[in-house]
């Protein structure tokens, strides 16, 4: 006996009764939920819908979906994580590698031209800092509008446009910053300052711009699905 359209509906609204909120994990578990209730039926064909599918969420245990919800949020978030990593090894391989270096070395010879290094260092954190909580509230906005409109959201998406740990960079950047002082620093710490800015900076281009411009790809490659119910 297979399960209906109405049953199918009422699966998904079980599923965000108990806390799943994105509609790819909620997919996953109907599609798991509803095998094993027909599953069960062909062992025991008098069992009401309402019956397999308490007896089969009983198996998730006391903490219900949230196990799976969280393996499926670990499992996405490398998956963004090893996203940002490629884009970012792209800037390091021709033809890039040309552009990116030159990037160092310009900015490495305009902090020691001007021997200015703590205003110049500060200034440059400053810019990077407001651009890119700039670049995540508008972000978000873009994603609340999206999910807005479609009603559905997808976790992977969240992560894409916003709600990663990637901002928890700032914090160690800004840290950096508050530990600036003087105005003359050796050559050696220019360099490491340059190509510390530049990374940080590409991978703000990257995670704010790049990936989010991409994300269509990304998430049709993850969800086959996704082109058809977005």
């Amino acid at each position: 006996m297979k399960l209906s359209k109405d049953q199918i509906e009422k699966l998904y609204v079980f599923t965000r009764q108990h806390y799943v909120e994105y509609y790819d994990l909620q997919t996953e578990l109907v599609d798991h939920l509803a095998n094993a209730i027909e599953e069960q039926w062909q062992e025991n064909p008098k069992l009401s819908f309402e019956q397999a599918l308490q007896l089969e969420f009983k198996k998730f245990g006391v903490f219900g979906f949230m196990e799976v919800v969280d393996k499926r949020k670990g499992a996405l978030h490398s998956k963004y994580n090893k996203m940002v990593l490629k884009e970012l090894k792209s800037f390091f391989s021709l033809p890039k590698i040309i552009g990116t270096f030159s990037s160092i070395g310009i900015l490495y010879y305009l902090l020691k031209f001007f021997q200015e290094g703590y205003e110049i260092m500060q200034w440059l954190i400053g810019f990077l800092i407001v651009s890119f909580i700039i670049g995540i509230v508008f972000l978000l906005k873009k994603q609340k509008m999206e999910t807005v409109k479609t009603g559905k959201r997808w976790l992977l998406k969240d992560i894409i446009f916003g709600y990663s740990s990637v901002s928890g960079v700032l914090n160690i950047v800004v840290q950096f910053a508050c530990r600036l002082s003087g105005n003359h620093y050796p050559e050696w710490f220019l360099a490491v300052f340059s190509l510390l800015f530049v990374v940080l900076f590409l991978t703000s281009y990257i995670v704010l711009i790049l990936i989010p411009s991409k994300a269509s790809d990304y998430l049709k490659e993850t969800y086959p699905e996704y082109e058809f119910v977005k």
